[in-house]
């Protein structure tokens, strides 16, 4: 009796461990059929947008990636498009998209005019005392790196997503990150364009 109730137990988890792979096999191919038939047309199969109004999203965090989609989904954060984009995918499917992407390498660039010494740099390095803007590298690292769970990744960011991002918080178009929105509130269009063509040559 010992023997059966064992192997009975045995055959038990084993099913359990087998559905639960199952499951797993199933949200994964779920999200890559996202990725080639949805996010690949605007972000690139492997997140490296080739347009520059569409973020890179390789080699971001997943946290960040996992936080905005459910933020597109609720409508925390407000966007038309990636809303409808967002409205189908189950908690599984997002978290999964985000590993996924956050494993792809990020393609570098280079900044156009704001290198070593340009008010961009300065911006970034040391933010503006005078209106009151902090250093981006404080919260998003000297290298861009960010902080996973708590700050994006920006370096090799295309400078016209950037630049509509920053604009979009100081408008309160974008209100899904009110530190974003205070200090965006403070910066002209001259510092925005500087400091976002700086971001697109980090590394």
């Amino acid at each position: 009796m010992q023997f059966r109730h064992l192997a009975w137990l045995i055959s038990g988890l084993m099913l359990g461990i087998s559905i639960h792979a199952q499951a797993d096999d199933s949200v994964k191919k779920a999200a890559q059929q996202t990725v080639n038939n949805v996010c690949a047309a605007c972000h690139a199969a492997d997140g490296n947008s080739a347009i520059s109004l569409n973020p890179k999203l390789a080699g971001q965090h997943p946290e960040y990636l996992e936080k905005q989609l459910m933020e597109f989904k609720s409508g925390k954060r407000a966007n038309a498009v990636m809303s409808g984009m967002a409205a189908g995918l189950s908690d599984a499917e997002m978290k999964e998209l985000a590993a996924y992407f956050s494993a792809k390498p990020t393609a570098l660039a280079q900044a156009k005019s704001n290198g070593v010494g340009s008010v961009g740099e300065k911006i970034y390095r040391a933010g503006n005392a005078a209106t009151g803007v902090p250093a981006c590298a404080a919260c998003h690292s000297p290298n861009g790196a960010g902080l996973p769970k708590q700050f994006p990744r920006l370096s090799g960011q295309h400078t016209d997503y950037t630049i509509a991002q920053l604009k979009a918080f100081r408008s309160g178009e974008r209100a899904n990150a009110p530190m974003m929105m205070t200090i965006a509130a403070k910066m002209s269009d001259a510092e925005m364009a500087a400091v976002a063509d700086y971001i697109q040559g980090l590394r």
